[in-house]
């Protein structure tokens, strides 16, 4: 009985001496002995909580232990994918945050629900098995690290990707030359005059008409590398305690700004493009710039009285209808650009806002959805073609009736480059030519572009996006657009806009949830800002916005038409 408990001393004994020996190389009791001089010195009235919170600044840095993709339906109810981090917080494992962007797959593109359940599909799958094993283990406050894993990722599917499709080509063999069929005579050609001038028209019809670039490959399971990267920018954010568009600032400058301004919110009122009832499909938005300066609670205020006015306008008017579209504006029945532009002028002067002084307008024309390439011309209504020279002249002669109208996004496609430097050369005193780089971004500068659209989608990732607006610096402005196909909750692009000092943010139409929870987080952050007195006020437009003298010329001779 004596052996026995001296054996059982002996253990008790080298368990203590095991445990004094882990105490001390974790530093346990000096660590004990601080927090309970500091709990007495502070004496708080939650002692256990003072405690939590001074051994939780001890605790060892989260680290990714795992990402999950699920499948989520965006705002016009399609399949989309969403990333969620999981980190080990206090050796447990905790969901940190989640992200979506869009799935637009292109300028001109819409996914069949099998091609977009595809590649929803692909992406969960990238998600849930390569990049959860590939970040395990990755601090997810190094955003710089895991965007650069992300993209190698992706730039391996890729090449796979264009391998694969190289070799099913060379499988398939060089295309065959078309046989040579013998056939009856050709008619003699007409010696009609007007015949010969058709023909010669439609020659340089052809000859003015560039084909088009080819579209930016859209690899399957894309969506999956910009949500994570969100995704994982949230996490970090949240582990370092501070809201997601300081994080990203001080991830594009380096260290924490000492000021942050907050973009200026371009807000959709009409649209009149393909998607609308009417035959007029060239302004796909007409978009509303505020003057510089003001709250972005006071902007939205004055739009929906503005907005107000015009559909009472438009309900005493039987004879163009509208319907709510996808971006959360009235789609509006028009057959010339001339009408929703004079609605415009009409609503603004019933409500007391000078156009051209307090409020002007921006044109997202979309115009590269237009081209009719069996033509050679831009069908800028139902019926109605225009050359892209052709096109240039009605833009001169709309912004010359029209001086509120101070910025033009997408006027021409990227191939008729003669024709953007015409159009600079013509209107570009008075008005900004801005073009969409989402899916270019690579792509040589348009001659006469002085801003750009970004939106964040596919496999764009946060290093992407400071990226691509800090190439762009020294561009008077540069604006972050959002599309349809994201959740509804989802307020992260006003973060990202802010975060990135973009001068403007397009967040769509005032109605939806999905567009006003972005106002209200915008909202939200000014107010923060404010509060924390770091908020630096714009107090005027680059150049050649709100200019003197940029009024209606309501008096002007010279009409504008589609015929």
């Amino acid at each position: 009985m004596a052996n026995r408990l001296s054996e059982e001393e002996q253990d008790l004994h080298h368990m203590k001496s095991a445990a004094a020996e882990f105490y001390r190389l974790n530093r346990v009791p000096q660590e004990l002995e601080r927090a309970l001089n500091q709990l007495f010195i502070h004496r708080p009235e939650d002692v256990h909580g003072y405690l939590a919170d001074y051994f939780r600044k001890l605790c060892a840095a989260p680290r990714i232990s795992r990402l999950r993709g699920k499948e989520v339906y965006d705002a016009r109810g399609q399949l989309s994918i969403e990333a969620e981090v999981f980190c080990i917080v206090c050796n447990k494992e905790k969901s940190m945050s989640s992200a979506a962007v869009s799935s637009l797959s292109g300028p001109k593109e819409a996914l069949l629900d099998q091609q977009r359940a595809a590649d929803v599909r692909t992406a969960a799958q990238w998600i849930n098995e390569p990049l959860s094993t590939m970040l395990k283990g990755t601090d997810p406050c190094q955003q710089s690290e895991v965007d650069h894993m992300l993209s190698n990722f992706f730039m391996v599917r890729y090449l796979e990707d264009k391998d694969i499709q190289n070799k099913e080509k060379e499988e398939l063999g060089p295309p065959s030359e078309p046989e040579v069929v013998p056939s009856s005579p050709l008619p003699a050609p007409s010696k009609d005059k007007k015949s010969v001038d058709k023909g010669k028209k439609s020659a340089t019809a052809e000859k003015h008409c560039p084909p088009a670039e080819p579209p930016e490959a859209v690899l399957p399971g894309s969506l999956a590398i910009g949500s994570v990267s969100l995704a994982v920018a949230r996490t970090g954010a949240q582990i370092q305690g501070v809201p997601l568009y300081r994080y990203i600032a001080a991830l594009k400058n380096t260290e924490d700004p000492t000021q942050l301004h907050i973009p200026v919110p371009l807000i959709t009122l009409l649209s009149c493009g393909k998607a609308s009832t009417g035959k007029l499909s060239l302004l796909e938005e007409v978009i509303l710039i505020p003057r510089a300066g003001q709250r972005v609670k006071q902007i939205i205020t004055k739009t929906l009285e503005l907005q107000k006015e015009m559909m009472r306008i438009m309900n005493t008017s039987t004879k163009h209808g509208a319907v709510l579209c996808d971006s959360g504006v009235l789609a509006v029945s028009y057959e010339r650009p001339e009408q929703p532009l004079d609605l415009i002028t009409e609503a603004c002067s019933n409500s007391g806002l000078a156009l051209g002084t307090e409020v002007q307008l921006a044109l997202n024309c979309a115009a590269p959805e237009l081209m009719d390439y069996t033509k050679g011309k831009y069908e800028i209504a139902t019926g109605v073609l225009k050359t892209p020279d052709e096109l240039v002249d009605m833009y001169q002669t709309l912004v010359s009736k029209y001086p509120a109208v101070v910025a033009l996004i997408d006027p021409l496609r990227r191939e008729d480059r003669e024709q953007w430097e015409k159009l600079s050369n013509v209107i570009g005193d008075s008005c900004l030519l801005l073009s969409d780089i989402s899916y270019k971004a690579k792509a040589p500068p348009l001659p006469g572009v002085r801003g750009h659209v970004l939106k964040h989608t596919q496999e764009t990732t946060v290093s992407d996006l400071i990226c691509i607006t800090s190439e762009h610096k020294g561009s008077v402005v540069t604006m972050m657009m959002t599309t349809c196909s994201e959740p509804c909750s989802d307020d992260s692009l006003s973060d990202i806009a802010v975060g990135l000092g973009l001068d403007f943010v397009k967040l769509g139409g005032l109605s939806g949830a999905e567009r006003m929870t972005k106002y209200n987080r915008l909202i939200c952050i000014e107010e923060e800002l404010s509060q924390q007195g770091i908020l630096a006020s714009k107090e005027k437009h680059p150049p050649p916005l709100f200019r003197e003298g940029a009024v209606l010329n309501a008096d002007a001779a010279h009409s504008f038409g589609c015929a």
